[in-house]
């Protein structure tokens, strides 16, 4: 049984949401933040990477990062750039890319369902960045970013969602500079509110699709609070964090894809006949070789393309974690043949996601700084929730969602 709950939503409005919203903290950096801040006020990044009104270059664990992030919270509430709505709502978050749409209800879910992994993970997290995401929330008194969950898709839900879509004004819609809609529906119907708290009751378990260390600080806060209160029962505001659950069959993985600097002293001929005895190769010239079906690569090197298909012994197909084809790679060819033993930490390697196309890869290559690149078949929704399920840990790097859910839409308060 899987905890949904309404909350009170603080958001911006039509008229300034395309100024509010911003890329999430941990897919731009200071410099970026302070471009894309630049004539904006008003701008989520001033909570998000508030680092951006201090001088350049100021650690990013000063005490003065998160003492300015609460106090642009603050002011941006009480300017009501920020609008509370009345009652506790759910919320209806549409994006739009590329012609597809996705729909997530937006609420509040259970930390103590976080520790009882009711909501299931498939990647480690950082203490470091948990660290961090932890003294965000802390000080600013909010969950001030979504956790992207998914749930395997139940049509109950989808009538609710659909019904309140076509009979609802939005509360905002806008397209942003990545041309990607956003749109925000309130859910503020008793009756719709309980119905969807009920759907997701009868739902098991609930898997984080992106937002691993936003849900773990979430959950600890929620620790860390209850020791502090001796009144505690379990229904405070800080016991549950902000998400937005997307049903799994409208989810957009893409490509996650690898860049080597160098061929770990061999030469292109030795590499590719070290390959060749793990792959099925095809030279395919200067034709980007960009991966249709699972178990196969594509490989640019020297100015050629070559699809590489993985040769059935050298994976268990009925093995979660052995038969991803990340972790084929990892196994077969960044390890053995490259010396990558640990992605997370080589500073040999580097990760491109297919938002970026086929042709950053080739670009990458033919400036020298690095050797070779590897094109990736995307992780499946239904590969990662079996991992999960099965209580294990995906290999680093292997999903790229798109579109990125943005900073700013919601706010939740933890009192």
């Amino acid at each position: 049984m899987s905890t949904f709950k309404p909350f009170y939503g603080y958001h911006p409005e039509s008229k300034n949401a395309a100024e509010v919203i911003c890329l999430p903290y941990d897919v731009i950096n200071s410099e970026e933040a302070r471009e894309l801040a630049k004539g904006k006020p008003n701008s989520y990044l001033y909570v998000d990477k508030s680092e951006i009104e201090l001088e350049p270059g100021v650690d990013l664990h000063d005490q003065r990062v998160y003492d300015a992030a609460a106090k642009n919270m603050a002011r941006l509430i009480k300017d009501k750039v920020l609008i509370k709505d009345a009652k506790p709502c759910f919320y209806i978050y549409k994006q739009i890319m590329d012609g597809r749409v996705q729909y997530g209800l937006v609420g509040c879910a259970s930390a103590e369902e976080y520790w009882k992994d009711i909501i299931k993970k498939h990647e480690l997290t950082r203490k470091d960045k948990e660290d961090d995401r932890t003294k965000h929330v802390d000080v600013c008194n909010a969950n001030t970013g979504m956790v992207f969950l998914t749930y395997r898709a139940k049509d109950e839900i989808n009538k609710l969602v659909e019904k309140t879509v076509s009979s609802s004004t939005p509360v905002f819609d806008i397209t942003t500079e990545d041309k990607v809609t956003h749109t925000l529906y309130r859910i503020d119907d008793d009756a719709t509110i309980t119905k969807i708290s009920e759907e997701f009751k009868k739902i098991g378990v609930l898997y984080i699709a992106d937002g691993h260390h936003r849900s773990a600080s979430g959950a600890r806060i929620a620790q860390i609070r209850k020791e502090k209160n001796p009144g505690h029962t379990g229904n405070e505001e800080y016991n549950f964090f902000m998400a937005a659950a997307f049903p799994h069959d409208q989810l957009y993985i893409m490509d996650y894809n690898r860049l080597v600097k160098d061929l770990n002293g061999r030469s292109e001929d030795e590499f590719l006949k070290l390959i060749k005895e793990k792959f099925d190769v095809k030279d395919m010239g200067e034709n980007p070789c960009k991966p249709s079906k699972m178990h196969t690569f594509g490989m640019y090197m020297d100015g050629r393309w070559y699809e590489l298909s993985a040769k059935s012994s050298i994976f268990d197909p009925k093995d979660v974690i052995d038969c991803l084809d990340v972790t084929i790679l990892q196994k077969n060819v960044l390890d053995p043949l490259l010396g990558i033993k640990d992605p997370r930490t080589d500073k040999r390697i580097d990760f491109v996601g297919g938002i970026r196309g086929m042709s950053e890869l080739k670009k990458s290559v033919d400036s020298g700084k690095f050797k070779v690149a590897f094109a990736m078949f995307p992780t499946t929704i239904e590969q990662l929730m079996d991992i999960a399920d099965a209580g294990k840990i995906m290999p680093p790097k292997s999903t790229w969602f798109e579109p990125k859910l943005r900073s700013g839409v919601l706010v939740h308060k933890l009192d």
